[in-house]
Protein backbone atom coordinates (compact mmCIF):
# COMPACT_ATOMS: atom_id res chain seq x y z
CA UNK A 1 0.00 0.00 0.00
CA UNK A 2 0.95 3.58 -0.64
CA UNK A 3 -1.57 5.46 0.86
CA UNK A 4 -4.44 5.41 2.80
CA UNK A 5 -7.19 8.61 2.59
CA UNK A 6 -9.52 8.96 5.48
CA UNK A 7 -12.19 10.96 4.79
CA UNK A 8 -14.58 13.17 7.39
CA UNK A 9 -18.06 12.99 5.89
CA UNK A 10 -19.84 16.31 4.36
CA UNK A 11 -21.46 18.89 5.69
CA UNK A 12 -24.62 17.27 7.31
CA UNK A 13 -28.18 18.41 9.02
CA UNK A 14 -27.12 16.88 12.52
CA UNK A 15 -25.79 14.13 14.06
CA UNK A 16 -28.04 11.35 14.37
CA UNK A 17 -27.20 8.03 12.22
CA UNK A 18 -29.72 9.16 9.33
CA UNK A 19 -29.03 12.64 9.11
CA UNK A 20 -28.37 13.83 5.59
CA UNK A 21 -26.07 15.80 3.84
CA UNK A 22 -26.84 19.69 3.47
CA UNK A 23 -27.28 21.05 0.61
CA UNK A 24 -23.87 22.44 0.78
CA UNK A 25 -22.65 18.96 1.82
CA UNK A 26 -24.12 17.71 -1.62
CA UNK A 27 -21.86 20.09 -3.21
CA UNK A 28 -18.77 19.03 -1.11
CA UNK A 29 -19.29 15.26 -2.06
CA UNK A 30 -19.72 16.17 -6.00
CA UNK A 31 -16.27 18.25 -5.56
CA UNK A 32 -14.76 15.73 -3.75
CA UNK A 33 -15.22 13.30 -6.26
CA UNK A 34 -13.48 15.32 -9.22
CA UNK A 35 -10.40 15.93 -6.60
CA UNK A 36 -7.17 14.67 -8.21
CA UNK A 37 -5.68 13.15 -5.33
CA UNK A 38 -8.73 10.82 -4.50
CA UNK A 39 -8.37 9.71 -8.50
CA UNK A 40 -6.19 6.67 -7.17
CA UNK A 41 -8.41 4.99 -4.70
CA UNK A 42 -8.93 1.36 -5.23
CA UNK A 43 -11.29 0.60 -2.10
CA UNK A 44 -14.00 2.43 0.15
CA UNK A 45 -15.09 1.55 3.76
CA UNK A 46 -17.32 3.99 5.02
CA UNK A 47 -19.88 4.38 8.22
CA UNK A 48 -23.07 3.07 7.82
CA UNK A 49 -24.39 6.55 8.54
CA UNK A 50 -26.30 8.33 6.28
CA UNK A 51 -23.85 11.53 6.05
CA UNK A 52 -20.65 9.37 5.73
CA UNK A 53 -22.17 6.99 2.91
CA UNK A 54 -23.45 9.72 0.81
CA UNK A 55 -19.84 11.81 1.25
CA UNK A 56 -18.42 9.09 -0.91
CA UNK A 57 -21.09 7.96 -3.24
CA UNK A 58 -20.09 10.36 -5.53
CA UNK A 59 -17.42 9.07 -5.49
CA UNK A 60 -17.49 5.69 -6.00
CA UNK A 61 -19.64 6.23 -8.77
CA UNK A 62 -16.83 7.91 -10.53
CA UNK A 63 -14.65 5.75 -10.22
CA UNK A 64 -16.91 2.57 -10.43
CA UNK A 65 -15.91 1.01 -6.87
CA UNK A 66 -18.44 -0.41 -4.20
CA UNK A 67 -18.64 1.24 -0.97
CA UNK A 68 -18.86 -1.23 1.76
CA UNK A 69 -19.97 -0.27 4.87
CA UNK A 70 -18.62 -1.30 8.23
CA UNK A 71 -20.01 -0.58 11.83
CA UNK A 72 -16.58 -0.33 13.27
CA UNK A 73 -16.19 3.12 11.38
CA UNK A 74 -19.44 5.04 13.60
CA UNK A 75 -18.91 7.70 15.38
CA UNK A 76 -17.40 7.07 19.28
CA UNK A 77 -20.25 7.69 22.00
CA UNK A 78 -18.94 9.98 24.64
CA UNK A 79 -21.37 9.13 26.81
CA UNK A 80 -25.11 7.81 26.92
CA UNK A 81 -26.70 10.93 28.13
CA UNK A 82 -26.78 14.58 26.94
CA UNK A 83 -23.89 16.16 28.32
CA UNK A 84 -24.00 20.07 28.65
CA UNK A 85 -20.37 20.13 29.41
CA UNK A 86 -19.41 17.19 26.60
CA UNK A 87 -16.83 19.22 25.36
CA UNK A 88 -14.53 19.26 28.45
CA UNK A 89 -15.63 15.63 29.06
CA UNK A 90 -13.97 15.56 25.29
CA UNK A 91 -10.69 17.20 26.23
CA UNK A 92 -10.02 14.92 29.19
CA UNK A 93 -10.44 11.75 26.93
CA UNK A 94 -7.54 12.81 25.11
CA UNK A 95 -5.98 13.00 28.33
CA UNK A 96 -6.53 9.57 29.85
CA UNK A 97 -7.33 6.96 26.80
CA UNK A 98 -9.16 4.66 29.35
CA UNK A 99 -11.36 7.36 30.50
CA UNK A 100 -15.16 5.68 30.10
CA UNK A 101 -18.08 7.58 30.68
CA UNK A 102 -21.05 5.56 31.85
CA UNK A 103 -22.81 4.97 28.11
CA UNK A 104 -19.52 5.74 26.38
CA UNK A 105 -16.69 4.26 24.90
CA UNK A 106 -13.18 4.93 25.95
CA UNK A 107 -10.46 6.50 23.31
CA UNK A 108 -8.46 3.26 23.42
CA UNK A 109 -11.74 1.38 22.33
CA UNK A 110 -12.69 3.38 19.72
CA UNK A 111 -9.55 3.49 18.07
CA UNK A 112 -8.35 -0.11 18.83
CA UNK A 113 -11.88 -0.77 16.33
CA UNK A 114 -10.86 1.71 13.80
CA UNK A 115 -7.42 0.51 13.85
CA UNK A 116 -8.96 -3.28 13.05
CA UNK A 117 -10.50 -1.69 10.05
CA UNK A 118 -7.07 -0.38 8.98
CA UNK A 119 -5.61 -3.51 9.83
CA UNK A 120 -7.89 -5.52 7.55
CA UNK A 121 -7.43 -3.31 4.22
CA UNK A 122 -3.49 -3.54 4.73
CA UNK A 123 -3.92 -7.06 4.89
CA UNK A 124 -5.90 -7.14 1.73
CA UNK A 125 -3.29 -5.33 -0.24
CA UNK A 126 -4.88 -2.65 -1.27
CA UNK A 127 -2.61 0.53 -2.51
CA UNK A 128 -5.02 3.56 -2.10
CA UNK A 129 -8.03 2.78 0.37
CA UNK A 130 -10.45 5.34 1.31
CA UNK A 131 -12.10 4.87 5.42
CA UNK A 132 -14.92 7.68 5.35
CA UNK A 133 -15.78 8.55 9.26
CA UNK A 134 -16.69 10.83 11.72
CA UNK A 135 -14.50 13.53 13.36
CA UNK A 136 -14.13 12.58 16.70
CA UNK A 137 -13.13 8.87 15.61
CA UNK A 138 -10.95 9.97 12.81
CA UNK A 139 -9.00 11.82 15.43
CA UNK A 140 -8.61 9.32 17.60
CA UNK A 141 -7.16 7.01 14.71
CA UNK A 142 -4.61 9.92 13.62
CA UNK A 143 -3.52 9.75 17.37
CA UNK A 144 -3.10 6.10 17.53
CA UNK A 145 -0.64 6.71 15.08
CA UNK A 146 0.68 10.55 15.85
CA UNK A 147 0.66 10.87 19.51
CA UNK A 148 0.61 15.01 18.47
CA UNK A 149 -2.93 14.97 17.51
CA UNK A 150 -5.55 15.79 20.24
CA UNK A 151 -8.43 17.59 21.16
CA UNK A 152 -7.13 20.53 19.19
CA UNK A 153 -6.65 19.09 15.82
CA UNK A 154 -10.57 17.59 16.97
CA UNK A 155 -11.67 21.31 17.12
CA UNK A 156 -9.67 22.23 14.07
CA UNK A 157 -10.84 19.70 11.89
CA UNK A 158 -13.68 20.74 8.59
CA UNK A 159 -16.46 19.31 7.25
CA UNK A 160 -15.42 17.24 4.75
CA UNK A 161 -11.29 16.99 5.49
CA UNK A 162 -8.92 14.63 4.11
CA UNK A 163 -5.96 13.12 5.52
CA UNK A 164 -3.38 11.03 3.76
CA UNK A 165 -1.72 8.39 5.21
CA UNK A 166 1.72 7.19 3.73
CA UNK A 167 3.77 3.58 4.89
CA UNK A 168 6.78 4.44 3.32
CA UNK A 169 8.21 3.49 6.43
CA UNK A 170 7.27 1.36 10.13
CA UNK A 171 5.78 5.33 10.86
CA UNK A 172 2.91 6.46 9.15
CA UNK A 173 3.33 9.64 7.69
CA UNK A 174 0.06 12.09 8.05
CA UNK A 175 -0.68 14.64 5.54
CA UNK A 176 -3.85 16.55 5.49
CA UNK A 177 -5.13 17.29 2.07
CA UNK A 178 -6.63 20.73 1.86
CA UNK A 179 -10.08 20.74 0.31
Amino acid sequence: MSNMYIIRHCEAQGQAPNAVLTEKGRRQAEALAHLADMQQIDSIVTSPYERAYRTIQPLAERLGLKVVTDERLVERVLCGQDAPQWRDMLRRTYDDPHLCYPGGESTSAAAARANQVVSELLEQGYHEPAIVSHGNLISLLLRSWDATYGFAEWEAMTNPDIYRVSWNTDIPLIRRLLV
